[in-house]
């Protein structure tokens, strides 16, 4: 039976790609990186922000900050705002809040994840909330994850589930001993969740809150 579900924030929780995706862009402009295709800056959903600007354009780790700050110049005053909760989500969150402890677990500055689950009206549903520091520190998904467990006083992990869309959700989960769900609807490649090893995978979110209620009841899917 699980007891505690984290869930990520972009891509699982919210759809934050417009935001996310448009200061991206600014800050690749900044760089002179201009007219980016969608497809490349979708990429930039899910992982820790100073790594994608290493991975994905050669960025040094200098460069990669300095793009990070860039980045949240727009997003502080604009793309936070460019968010939507996923249809059915906050009913999932308010319901199954009432049967379990749910927190949020997400690489996305915690001063800002707050802000959107405060805008789509689920702040209340969360019983314990960790991000990424501003500076640039626990951005690694298993420091994140690490920290949720701390807050809740290190329950049995059988009794947890990590629930996200990119497989940083599920390789960080599993570092920690966690079972994962991987959600299909968000900003994850064909394949990708799968690849790293999601025990669990659904493609809406009307097929998560079955699984959730199925995991609260008997630990099992189905």
């Amino acid at each position: 039976m699980k007891r505690y579900f984290l869930f990520d924030l972009d891509g699982t929780v919210a759809d934050n790609g417009e935001g996310i995706l448009k200061s991206a862009q600014y800050a690749l402009d900044a760089f002179g990186i201009h007219g980016e295709p969608e497809e490349r800056l979708r990429r930039f959903v899910g992982p820790p922000l100073h790594e994608s600007f290493m991975e994905f354009y050669g960025f040094s780790r200098d460069q990669a900050f300095a793009a990070v700050e860039k980045y949240r110049e727009r997003y502080r005053v604009k793309g936070v705002y460019e968010n939507r909760l996923y249809p059915g989500m906050k009913q999932l969150l308010e319901t199954l809040s009432q049967k379990a402890a749910v927190c949020l677990a997400t690489s996305k500055p915690e001063v800002f994840a707050k802000v959107i689950l405060d805008m789509g009206g689920v702040l209340p549903c969360f019983q314990v909330v960790v991000g990424a520091e501003l500076d640039g520190s626990r951005t690694d998904k298993a420091e994140v994850i690490e920290a949720v467990l701390d807050r809740l006083g290190n329950p049995p992990k059988d009794q947890v589930v990590m629930v996200g869309d990119r497989k940083h959700d599920v390789q960080g989960a599993g570092k920690v001993g966690l079972e994962t769900i991987g959600v299909e609807y968000g900003f994850a490649p064909p394949g990708e969740l799968r690849e790293a090893g999601a025990t669990w995978i659904v493609p809406t979110v009307a097929a998560l809150e079955e699984l959730c209620w199925n995991l609260c009841r008997t630990g099992k899917e189905g």
